[in-house]
């Protein structure tokens, strides 16, 4: 069964969330994901689950931390500098092997910035953000629909692998609204014989990440990255749109990513071979998927609401086997099809001389 409706990219998201079988949300207030926290008050209650509003971010993760531990699927959200606030504890989920998922909706900054949609918490995303060597699986939607979809699924992939999965929109995702589809969805179920559920008659279940003994730490680490190498393996995605014969190829996410497609089209529409290709996965950042098409490629513009983050993997991905520009805007300016049209007029003039 399916059902059409209309919704907002954070309401799609508490959606799909219990769609995706979120057993326990914990949350705390700041825009622009607000209207996350707001649903997830009144529709987890309905389906007799468990909604906190903690008293801050930090008391937030920390409940995620030890509904996780109890086999539960467990979820918070926030925005920017209160992800921030969550990365010790996400440091700790990760290192004590713990699935859960967390929404951040970006918003501009550094510091309390401003409420507008933004792509500087990329480097956070993808390279760890707390301390230690550890990993999140990083997904990008680029549309209310994929807020939704990307989010149930979100659970699954956690519970997969014992993970953090993180879903990186921004501001303008999480406030847009956009007809989506909402399909009965069943999840994908595996059992937690390591929780925290009692005792009774069984071996004794421990969820640490902290190992005194010497040795005991890197072996936890080892199998933490031989876990990453499978989560590489198995789970990069991306999204190709004209990249068979593209000589200059965009390379956006999340909203940059809508409007780079938009200037591909406008430009194949004038003869110039240009195509999209948008990482889904973040970490695992889609290398190969790059690489498999630098032998038609020329150049490479990658587009985004920050300085310049992605762009340093799109360059280790290249290797420089074709120049790479970059195309952004930040605190909050969101790139105009326009301006990225004619950085790309600019690019392909090179191209052709």
């Amino acid at each position: 069964m399916s059902e059409r409706v209309l919704m907002n990219g954070n309401e799609a998201v508490g959606e799909g969330a219990i769609r995706g079988g979120c057993d326990c949300y914990f949350g705390y207030p700041i825009t622009p994901q607000n209207e996350l926290t707001a649903y997830m008050a009144v529709h987890m209650p309905r389906h007799e689950r468990v909604f906190v509003q903690a008293e801050s971010e930090v008391a937030a993760i920390n409940m995620v931390y030890g509904a996780a531990g109890a086999g539960a699927r467990a979820m918070t959200s926030s925005s920017s500098p209160g992800v921030s606030l969550k990365q010790e504890g996400m440091s700790y989920i990760a290192g004590a092997g713990l699935p859960m998922v967390i929404v951040n909706v970006q918003r501009g900054g550094p510091g309390l910035g401003n409420i507008d949609p933004a792509q500087g918490d990329y480097f956070q995303a993808v390279k760890g953000g707390g301390h230690g060597d550890y990993r999140l699986l990083v997904l990008a939607p680029a549309s209310v629909q994929e807020m939704h979809d990307f989010t149930a699924e979100a659970f699954d992939l956690a519970d997969r692998y014992r993970n953090p999965v993180m879903i990186l929109a921004d501001g303008r995702l999480g406030q847009m609204m956009e007809p989506l589809t909402l399909r009965t969805r069943e999840p994908e179920r595996v059992e937690k014989t390591w929780a925290l559920t009692g005792k009774r008659g069984r071996a004794q279940n421990i969820v640490r990440s902290y190992f005194s003994v010497e040795g005991v730490l890197e072996k936890n680490n080892l199998a933490l990255q031989e876990k990453y190498r499978r989560i590489a393996e198995a789970e990069t995605r991306a999204d190709c749109y004209r990249m068979d014969d593209a000589e200059l190829a965009l390379v956006a996410y999340g909203t940059c990513a809508r409007l780079a497609k938009a200037v591909a089209r406008a430009c194949r529409a004038d003869g110039l071979r240009v195509g999209v290709l948008r990482p889904v996965t973040l970490w695992p950042w889609p290398t190969e998927i790059l690489r498999s098409h630098l032998d038609r490629l020329k150049q490479v513009l990658v587009v985004e609401m920050s300085a310049g983050q992605m762009v340093e993997d799109v360059r280790l991905a290249v290797e420089g086997a074709v120049p790479v520009h970059f195309h952004g805007r930040m605190g909050g300016g969101v790139p105009s099809v326009t301006g990225i049209r004619a950085k790309a007029d600019e690019i392909m003039g090179r191209i052709s001389r």
